[in-house]
């Protein structure tokens, strides 16, 4: 039997091999074909194309995809991923005809090029039509005045307990690497403003592991087999999404009971109660996913480079304790108010200018929903992930682009409002980011609270202020700072 077997395989070894050879060359010429004019590599490794670059230098592949579309009059560069034809989109104009949803079936927002397995398929991401339309509508009362005063009261306790936690563990002789801690501030952050007191220490903790396990499936090769990160992503996604979803019933029942909103879900539900509206709230546990990972990873990474640049800009700095100090005094023991915040003109000025700087998701990818003409020369084929580039978007247009200066956001320049096709760090069209303000909010505060109470000073190494993408964008030596209390005692609030 063992020798019949053999010879039957020895039979159509051939045939396997020519299969494999014709299988791999259609691959190539496939690539190619769709390639067409576009600048990028002219042979690909099969099925794996560049993914293995692309994960062991994140920062050089992207860069180079820059470089290439840079050196393309259509502002485009052409890859392969995983078996997927990408396409990287340098010319803002370009980006908006993809982010603008031109016809309704020519691009998907995907948010990470294999997404809804991880994400999972009822994210607020891959919604479109009348159906996203609506659920934004039912959003907007999570972000007005009165929830965004509310959510003011949150950050700022958690942001004073965690400043308080770095004082404690820093040192006059080694540094702190703030990434972690930033990362921990805005996890714990979003907890407290999204589902506040319906989540746990406990469910916390638990969170906190699983997010962990979603954020290296992240960078990971989308390998959905046991014992790949890749799986236990997915698996850690759908826990957090379940915890989620209690956090919406338990709301569900306060809200009922007449109770008053004390966090996000509670808006939420409240919203819902008052329109008799009827949600499955295992979906709203997806959506509360959704915006905690839009703020979390994408605030992680702001809150460093406002540090960094803050630290190498003593000029902005200054300007920005001044403006800070004229309105609120630390000793008080009061918290900042809402209107306090709003007056923090050059602070907000900052902060967007930290944002368009260094924007934290530099890419939002697309798929093709059918074949779209995206220039004169190029036609997007049908089913290519497209990622049109926030970050390169962001340094043009601008006055002096390569150069960090928060006043182009004054009343005097307006930049935001008159290079406002470039500023595309919240995305644009229908899924332009619906946080917005919440998230340049906590910006705000942070860099309020961290420049009045604290000094600092960076660690400088080389090569520190580099990109690295761990997937937003943070410095490269994970932002080492030395810091010390303004205040002795630090205040009490």
């Amino acid at each position: 039997m063992a020798i019949d077997l053999l010879s039957i395989f020895s039979a159509a070894a051939p045939y396997l091999l020519v299969t494999i050879a014709t299988l791999l060359l259609y691959e190539q010429f496939s690539y190619i074909k769709k390639k067409g004019p576009l600048p990028g590599p002219t042979f690909i490794v099969p099925f794996l194309g560049s993914t293995i670059p692309m994960i062991l230098n994140p920062t050089k592949f992207w860069h180079d995809q820059a470089t290439a579309a840079k050196s393309s009059l259509s502002g485009l560069s052409a890859n392969y991923l995983v078996g997927r034809f990408i396409l990287f989109i340098r010319s803002s104009e370009v980006s908006h005809l993809v982010f603008s949803n031109v016809r309704p079936n020519a691009f998907h927002l995907i948010g990470h090029p294999f997404g809804k397995k991880l994400f999972g398929e009822h994210n607020l991401i891959y919604m479109f039509g009348d159906d996203h339309k609506d659920l934004r509508r039912r959003i907007a009362p999570n972000f007005t005045p009165r929830a965004l005063s509310t959510y003011l009261n949150l950050q700022q306790k958690v942001i004073l307990t965690h400043l308080n936690h770095w004082l404690s563990i820093s040192s006059s002789k080694s540094p702190l690497k703030l990434r972690l801690l930033c990362r921990d501030l805005n996890l714990d952050t979003s907890q407290t403003v999204f589902v506040g007191p319906y989540l746990s220490q406990e469910a916390r903790q638990k969170f906190n592991v699983d997010y962990n396990l979603f954020n290296v499936g992240l960078m990971a090769i989308p390998f959905d087999l046991p014992g790949f990160a890749f799986r236990r992503a997915t698996k850690a996604v759908s826990r957090l999404i379940h915890t989620l979803s209690r956090c919406a019933v338990e709301s569900k029942t306060q809200m009922l009971a007449g109770e008053e909103p004390t966090c996000l879900v509670d808006f939420w539900m409240q919203d819902m109660l008052r329109e008799r509206e009827s949600e499955d709230l295992d979906k709203i546990g997806g959506h509360l996913f959704d915006f905690l990972f839009a703020a979390q990873d994408a605030s992680t990474s702001s809150l460093l480079w406002a540090v960094t640049l803050l630290e190498s800009h003593q000029d902005v700095l200054y300007r920005v304790r001044e403006e800070v100090v004229a309105a609120w005094n630390p000793l008080s023991g009061e918290l900042l108010t809402p209107e306090m915040v709003r007056g923090f003109k050059y602070t907000e000025a900052v902060a967007r200018e930290v944002v368009r700087f260094r924007p934290p998701a530099t890419m939002v990818p697309h798929i093709a929903g059918e074949e779209f003409r995206l220039t004169d020369e190029y036609v997007v084929p049908k089913g290519t992930i497209v990622f049109p580039s926030v970050y390169e978007s962001s340094f043009q247009g601008f006055t002096e682009p390569d150069r960090f200066d928060p006043d182009r956001f004054g009343e005097g320049r307006v930049e935001d409002r008159v290079f406002k096709r470039n500023f595309l760090a919240f995305g644009a069209g229908p899924h332009q980011c619906v946080g917005q303000r919440y998230a340049i909010n906590h910006l705000v505060v942070f860099i309020a609270m961290f420049v009045s109470l604290l000094d600092f000073r960076r660690e400088r190494t080389d090569g520190c202020d580099e990109i690295a993408y761990v997937p937003t964008i943070v410095p490269k030596d994970d932002c080492l700072v030395y810091l010390s209390s303004r205040f002795n005692p630090f205040p009490s609030f």
